[in-house]
């Protein structure tokens, strides 16, 4: 009987990996990921479940052609077949455009020794008696409860042919709670980002989707047009991370994007925003902790394999209404004499003078609407960001400082940048959950933007 091989833990992968190149420059970079989730439908807890995964990725350069190749790895034998494939790719290709000396080495960030950090189904310990509570009061009142409450814990292992070794912990979870009518009729919409769910507040949750609810006892049917209207955080949460994915260096100088100079370059330096806003990422921002380094098994417009472990701080995207930074990898701000930049995986928009509530808006609002959230985002036109997409989930009819209907949904056609142009106030900016994006993006802090006329386009038959 042949004997079972071993299991490697992933430091050991690190390292056994970058012992086995043959390449000229390598990276190993391995994700040990641990997931529990819930889910819930009619007022009920249907599944309840744990995951482990593991993504091993290697990085080859070999005469400035890269390969990389990423798969679940277990054994020394995986393993040695991964490095081969990887080194196989990097043969067969074209020299790489983004060439740059590997990170040099460093100290470790983390732990490097120690366990991967996991988690478990316990995470949830005071999630699940309080979403038991709320069915019943759900059902009392002939309403119906379905959601799905999710918690990941991925440590990554980073390690180069230059000596450089790295570690990050990331947790990651978020809670999605839809109400609807007992007849299913209609619906709403609340969810959360979190870390680790102590922070998560079920009944406050299960009291937004019931107010959202009782607001709908009144319809209207309203015709296309530009209303006045009341963006809420993961609204904008879902515009500003849309923007962010096109702040790329590269595309803007060669003129692609929204923020092309009309003539040639860039618009940093220039006003966009009519608030002094500032729209930021920091590793270290308060609840919305990331890693510190950058990370990446592939090449893109605005990241590079050759900047793996470079390290992130503090960026301001915008700051004071100002397009100060874009996305712009080392190769790339090599060539336009600029600091680069790189993604980092959390995002702000803030009003440092700070802002009102999103209930004292809505209590100075004489006509509009409020928004509950957005959806199927598709871009129409990259050098204007203009964007289309439905509302979801609830759009109220505001008169006289009162929300006093729900009206039916639109698809939009807007632009953010223009939007941040456009917008007479800014709220206050509190932690929120992206709906439309928050299978990958979970953390950020919006405020609620007041748009004067905020287009909506036509009506849809969306729920």
């Amino acid at each position: 009987m042949s004997e079972i091989a071993p299991l490697l833990r992933g430091q050991e992968i690190v390292e056994r990996g970058l012992a086995i190149s043959r390449a000229d420059g390598c990276i190993v970079l391995v994700n040990d990921r641990t997931e529990a989730n819930l889910r819930w439908a009619n007022n009920s807890l249907t599944t309840n479940g744990a995951m482990r995964s593991r993504h091993v990725a290697v990085v080859s350069i070999i005469n400035d052609a890269v390969g990389s190749v990423g798969r679940s790895v277990s054994t020394v034998d995986d393993l040695a077949l991964l490095v081969s494939a990887s080194e196989r790719a990097a043969r067969e290709a074209s020299p790489a455009e983004d060439v740059m000396p590997l990170v040099e080495s460093g100290d470790a960030a983390g732990e490097w020794e120690a366990p991967p950090a996991e988690t478990s189904i316990g995470v949830f310990s005071s999630v699940a008696p309080a979403l038991g509570e709320a069915f019943g009061q759900a059902k009392a009142v002939d309403r119906l409860l379905f959601g799905f409450a999710e918690h990941v814990m991925t440590t990554t292992y980073l390690g180069t042919s230059t000596g450089l070794r790295l570690r990050y912990d990331q947790p990651s979870g978020r809670v999605e709670l839809n109400g609807k009518t007992g007849d299913r009729a209609r619906s709403v919409w609340a969810g959360v980002g979190t870390r680790d769910f102590t922070d998560v507040d079920v009944a406050a949750l299960v009291t937004e989707v019931s107010g959202k609810l009782d607001w709908g006892s009144r319809q209207l049917e309203l015709p296309a047009g530009r209303y006045e209207t009341l963006l809420p955080p993961t609204a904008v949460a879902d515009l500003m991370v849309y923007l962010y994915f096109v702040s790329e260096m590269r595309e803007a100088e060669q003129g692609r994007t929204v923020f092309s100079k009309r003539g040639g370059g860039t618009r940093i330096g220039e006003k966009i925003a009519s608030f002094p806003v500032n729209l930021r990422s920091d590793p270290q921002e308060p609840g919305l902790q990331t890693a510190p380094f950058l990370a990446t098994e592939v090449s893109g417009q605005g990241t590079s394999v050759f900047d793996n472990g470079m390290p992130t701080g503090r960026i301001d995207w915008i700051r004071d209404g100002e397009l100060r930074n874009l996305v712009t990898p080392r190769w790339w701000a090599a060539k336009c004499d600029v600091t680069p930049t790189a993604y980092v995986e959390n995002l702000v928009l803030e009003d440092p003078a700070g802002g009102r509530s999103t209930e004292e808006m809505i209590a100075s609002t004489e006509r509009g609407l409020l928004l509950t959230t957005l959806w199927y985002i598709r871009e129409v036109d990259p050098q204007t960001l203009l964007l289309t997409g439905l509302t979801r989930d609830g759009v109220f009819l505001i008169e006289g400082g009162e929300v006093t209907a729900a009206v039916n949904n639109y698809r939009f056609n807007e632009s953010p940048v223009d939007l941040l142009g456009r917008m007479t106030e800014v709220g206050q900016s509190k932690r929120t959950l992206p709906r439309e994006w928050n299978d990958f993006f979970t953390r950020a802090a919006m405020p609620t933007l007041r748009i004067p006329d905020f287009n909506m386009s036509s009506v849809s038959p969306a729920s």
